[in-house]
């Protein structure tokens, strides 16, 4: 029994290593059990979902900005895309940009496939425009390395079991639908202990990534630290421990924002 159990697990293992993915612009192999032609459709409709419970602030100038620097930070992202031969990888992304009345929630998301939202709560933090493209960067950028198909895996696998998971990894039918909860996930941070160590790897991932697609867009990117500062002021400099905590610190965050500056600084110079 015990050899059955071995020889099963081995497989399964095998089978995971098969089902993984690189990032793109960071090569990093992340878990891919469940594939994006599954993941969006579920991810477009929780997101019309949210749009009917929520108002979708239209015709003032910050509503106005947050489409036009998504827009602008997404063309960019697919020229990028296109001059590397690699358009096909965002075939099935459907791009939208809303902002939602909220004051109270600072913060913004993505939902797999591109579905962006920010909230009126973070409007006066991001400041002006290169503000909000600090952030919509790191939102495109959440999008674009999948963080949200790998977080759904993640709680897939953890919430039904290595049953469900050999299911779909063998390609068989049956395997139990993905709940609302997980889908959200894919666009908020991790609820378990477990897994909060990749959930700081994503957000680290994201500024990093984030920072050249802004750059990319002509933006400064100069301008990503001086936000997190703004950031970290507007919490009166305090933010939960990090060992604890689904994002990296701010000093932590700053500090490898300025790392990853050169490079971002070569994409803006040659940005149109």
């Amino acid at each position: 029994m015990k050899r059955k159990f071995a020889s099963f697990s081995v497989i399964l293992i095998a089978l995971v290593l098969i089902q993984c993915s690189s990032v793109p612009m960071s090569d990093r192999s992340q878990l891919s059990l469940i594939g994006n032609d599954k993941i969006f459709p579920m991810s477009f409709d929780q997101y019309e979902q949210v749009k009917k419970e929520s108002k979708i602030i239209t015709g003032t100038d910050d509503a106005r900005t947050v489409k036009r620097v998504g827009t602008r930070i997404q063309r960019a992202v697919e020229q990028y895309f296109s001059d590397q031969g690699e358009s096909n990888y965002l075939n099935d992304y459907k791009w939208e940009f809303n902002l939602i009345e909220e004051d109270e929630m600072v913060n913004a998301w993505c939902m797999p496939g591109g579905k962006v939202a920010f909230y009126t709560g973070i409007m006066p933090i991001c400041k002006d425009e290169l503000g909000v493209a600090v952030v919509m960067g790191h939102e495109i950028a959440h999008a674009i390395a999948n963080h949200g198909r790998e977080r759904i895996s993640q709680q897939y696998a953890a919430q039904f079991g290595l049953s469900a998971v050999s299911i779909l990894l063998t390609g068989g039918s049956g395997g139990p639908s993905i709940p609302t909860d997980i889908i959200m996930q894919g666009a908020g941070a991790a609820t378990s202990l477990g897994i909060l160590a990749f959930s700081r790897k994503h957000e680290s991932e994201a500024d990093k990534l984030g920072l050249y697609f802004m750059a990319m867009a002509g933006y400064n990117p100069q301008e990503a630290p001086k936000f997190w500062e703004r950031m970290a002021a507007q919490s009166g400099g305090e933010s939960p421990p990090e060992f604890v905590s689904t994002h990296p610190s701010h000093d932590t965050r700053i500090s490898d924002l300025k790392k990853n500056m050169p490079k971002a600084m070569e994409y803006y110079k040659n940005s149109d």
